[in-house]
């Protein structure tokens, strides 16, 4: 066979994925094997994915493949989310580069865009997730905005409103005025800022006098409707039942007491505008306040901004300290910290704003989500995050499920007046009109009278039933499918959507079909870049991962990643892992292309093949240190520690396959490697990839596939994974002994410069070794002498494995060249040399003085280094000579 030299994965990543996909072995339909079901965190279509979707794509095929192996009916569901605000603002930003908006070409031509922009990148993003290696089944691809995803939506939405679950109200909401939307608190990102607090006099009404207020916002005061003091602070007692005029609009409010004040914050007086602060709508309804909306949907200032009606919200607060001053009002400006929440998607300043929109009570349908994983029925890696998910399930607040957007799934409600309960909530604009005849008991209503709700749902809103749609469960709830695959197996997300999308699965879950929606949650850290910002989309601070494919192979690029990915820790991603994946890789193939050369001798013999002493134990020691190695790993993987069950495999391949099992049945050159050792040791290393291949799929298949030849139904993909078998502990610690006191002679041929190919000798005192061939071999050693104390003559280098004590010969009966001495000078006076360079620097005040304390550390300890190693072969040579 003729095998390259040198691994090759674009040659071989291509065809192998084709393979697979021929085959059908990512297909999954229900049989009588046990469900393992996967939903993929659908990726949002507006662009590529990044590094960190690579990661978590990752872990769910390691999962999957595993699964497969293992003997499950895995079921990986690949999708893409439609992601209503950051794709709409895509397309609008697109539109706004051509002189365009959408308000100009409309919605129907808007939204054809926006079906253009999502084909193409579902397509990037299904092409991406198959370079990596993905074995999702490809016949059960989902989009959030399919016609049978919107199907499922339109009913809970009716379903929950005829229970009660949803309302149309009144509330503060976060107003992204970029996006013109509502937003979740969770879209809101909180940047400390430096801002200052101005003092502000309002006049006491029927008084000279005046009252003090402080603000960072005096924009705001044409919504003001009250000011508020702390019903303990005497020192405005005297004002109760008071009133002010608001400054420059001379508008009369009250004066008023509540506890919810801070006394100790700026003069202890709060102006209430609860028409843009949640707090101050509480207020507002407690006590009966006016509420007065002053920003338009682009936080321009409307009607009741007066004269800056139209102006944008940053001017008018400018010209109003201008106007503020001028008059006399503002006495004094003070510096503080404050908090800006800033929108996730737009990077917009947010707005608390009055608004009209579409709400889900959330608290009573919360309680079995909560119970679930209190008791353990649904577990999270790592667990730390089940307090973070109690702390938000406990202050569970009404979902605020309307968008202000035109990309989405439009909400199913249709209005036939003017009052404000004029509507129904239907399917379709059919039974829409059934409805609203019946509603408004007007039987000449037609279509023309009817017009749907132009806002949209939350993305989240249909991503919350991700798990019950996508098996149909919620307009067909006891299919096969949803019977069969429900509940899911594995969710693996990052922790920053804890809220947005795992809590509110399982909340959906449990109400719509009285189960939990899966059984564990891996959370994955989050990847950051050189400058520890998160990586993401929208900072488009992400390598290509398809680059880092091209150049190094998926295998590679998983590998590396994987390497680093601990449950729920974030860590910095750097191109040199994926480097390490493409050593370990090189590292397998050319352990494969060592033992094909190997030239198999023929065994005439029926009764008896001539295997090697030392062959032989290495063969009994592998066989016991793979089993050890099995159980390990599992005990690590199935404790979702990916990282540390990768890491065993990687040492084992390397370290115990490659430099010890593979150098001890290493056949000298010109002999032949028995049959039964070849056999065996082909063998061990078809286990070696069954473990390796949910890791490195593709070199694993592709080794698999050469070793010998092998039917469709016999591909690696479907293979079964190893079962555990008992090991020999003891025979692992003898064997574990003997690679140490290998180990210990080649660090004393590495330290004195001594070629391998230079044979030594070994004297052991009181010690019968057991592995006695394996040294000799390993270590190169012409024999090992054993005696019962420390020799009288000659030159030896000793050492201690535990309390035996070992001596190596250095005599030159034995070994020494006579070149050895002198290579040893020759170190000697490069290593003086280096020190009087160091010194040199050391000594030099002005480099002192300029150098940085961990760059002079650094030298000193070079020095101190530098001065152990002229000292140490100092020894060396007084025992050679």
């Amino acid at each position: 066979m003729d095998i390259p030299i040198k691994y090759d994965p674009k040659s071989v990543e291509e065809k192998i994925y084709h393979h697979w996909i021929n085959n059908d072995y990512f297909f999954s339909y229900p049989d009588n094997r046990k469900s393992y079901t996967i939903i993929m965190p659908p990726p949002n279509i507006t662009g590529i994915l990044h590094i960190g979707h690579i990661l978590n794509n990752t872990i769910q095929d390691i999962l999957i493949r595993y699964a497969r192996m293992k003997g499950n009916n895995p079921c990986w569901i690949p999708g893409t989310d439609h992601a209503s605000i950051a794709t709409e603002a895509k397309i609008v930003y697109q539109l706004k580069k051509k002189g365009l908006s959408k308000f100009i070409i409309g919605r129907d031509k808007f939204l054809s865009y926006v079906v253009e922009w999502s084909k193409k990148h579902k397509k990037i993003i299904f092409n991406q997730l198959k370079k990596l290696g993905c074995s999702c089944d490809w016949t059960r691809v989902q989009f959030t905005m399919s016609k049978k995803l919107s199907k499922s939506i339109t009913k809970i939405f009716i379903d929950l409103y005829e229970k009660g679950y949803i309302y149309r109200g009144y509330h503060v909401v976060n107003w992204d005025p970029k996006a013109r939307t509502t937003i979740s608190d969770e879209e809101v990102v909180y940047k400390e800022r430096i801002g200052t607090l101005y003092y502000i006099k309002y006049k006491i009404k029927g008084k000279e006098d005046f009252i003090i207020i402080a603000t960072s916002r005096p924009e705001t005061i044409f919504g003001d409707t009250a000011v508020c003091f702390h019903p303990d602070d005497v020192r405005y007692y005297h004002l109760k039942g008071k009133y002010v005029i608001i400054p420059i609009i001379n508008r009369v409010i009250p004066i008023i007491q509540d506890s919810y004040v801070d006394p100790n914050f700026g003069t202890g007086f709060l102006k209430i505008t609860p028409a843009h602060d949640i707090n101050d709508k509480n207020i507002a309804d407690k006590y009966h306040l006016d509420i007065i909306d002053i920003f338009n949907e682009d936080a321009t200032l409307n009607e009741n901004g007066l004269h800056y009606q139209g102006m944008d919200r940053f001017e008018v607060k400018k010209k109003i300290i201008q106007e503020l001053d001028k008059l006399g009002f503002i006495v004094n400006r003070e510096k503080f910290n404050q908090k800006i929440g800033i929108s996730e998607r737009t990077k917009s300043v947010v707005e608390q704003k009055l608004s009209l929109q579409w709400f889900l009570k959330m608290k009573q349908i919360s309680n079995p989500a909560i119970e679930a994983v209190k008791n353990g029925e649904i577990k999270f890696y790592p667990s730390r995050f089940k307090k973070i998910y109690f702390q938000w399930m406990d202050k569970i607040h009404d979902w605020n499920i309307s968008r202000q957007l035109w990309w989405g799934h439009r909400i199913p409600v249709y209005y036939y007046g003017h009052s404000p309960n004029d509507f129904v909530v239907a399917e379709n604009l059919e039974s829409a009109l059934k409805k609203a005849k019946i509603k408004s008991h007007n039987y000449d209503l037609n279509y023309d009278n009817l017009w749907q709700d132009s806002d949209v749902l939350d993305t989240w809103f249909s991503s919350w039933i991700l798990p019950i749609s996508v098996f149909d469960g919620i307009s067909n709830p006891n299919n096969h499918e949803i019977s069969y695959y429900y509940p899911t197996e594995n969710l693996i997300t990052g922790s920053d959507i804890l809220f947005f999308w795992v809590a509110r699965m399982i909340i959906a879950g449990f109400f719509f079909q009285k189960k939990k929606p899966f059984k564990n949650v891996y959370f994955t850290g989050i990847l950051r870049d050189s400058k520890n910002k998160k990586i993401s989309k929208s900072l488009n601070n992400s390598p290509n991962p398809i680059d880092l494919i091209e150049k190094y192979g998926a295998d590679s690029v998983r590998m590396g990643i994987m390497l680093r990915a601990s449950a729920g820790k974030d860590f910095h991603f750097e191109e040199n892992f994926c480097l390490q994946g493409r050593n370990f890789s090189n590292k397998i193939w050319n352990a494969f292309r060592l033992i094909q050369s190997w030239e198999i001798k023929e065994n005439h013999n029926l009764y008896y093949d001539d295997i090697p002493k030392v062959s032989n134990m290495a063969l009994i020691w592998f066989e016991n240190r793979f089993y050890y190695v099995l159980e390990l790993f599992e005990i690590y993987f199935n404790k979702y520690k990916f990282d540390e069950s990768l890491m065993i495999l990687y040492k084992f391949i390397w370290n115990d396959f490659c430099s010890l099992f593979l150098e001890i049945i290493k056949p000298i050159s010109g002999k032949f490697i028995s049959k039964t050792v070849y056999l065996k040791t082909v063998k061990w290393f078809e286990n070696i990839l069954k473990l390796l291949h949910p890791y490195m799929p593709f070199i694993s298949e592709e080794i698999w596939s050469l070793l010998k030849k092998r039917t469709e139904k016999e591909a690696l993909i479907i293979s079964s994974w190893p079962k555990k078998k008992s090991y020999n502990w003891n025979l692992l610690v003898s064997f574990e002994r003997a690679i140490q006191i290998v180990s210990k002679i080649r660090n004393i041929r590495n330290q004195i410069h001594l070629p391998h190919k230079t044979s030594l000798v070994l004297f052991s005192v009181k010690n019968k070794e057991e592995y006695h061939p394996v040294i000799l071999k390993l270590a190169n050693l012409s024999q090992i002498i054993e005696i019962l104390k420390r020799p009288k003559k000659g030159r030896f280098f000793s050492f201690f494995i535990g309390t035996d004590r070992y001596f190596l010969s250095l005599d030159r009966k034995y070994h020494l060249d006579k070149n050895d001495s002198f290579n040893i000078e020759k170190k000697i006076q490069y290593f003086h040399n280096f020190l009087s360079i160091i010194r040199k620097n050391l000594s030099n005040d002005k480099y002192v003085k300029s150098v940085p304390k961990h760059l002079l550390l650094k030298e000193k300890k070079k020095e101190s280094d530098t001065l152990k190693k002229i000292v140490y072969l100092k020894e060396i040579l007084k025992k050679m000579n």
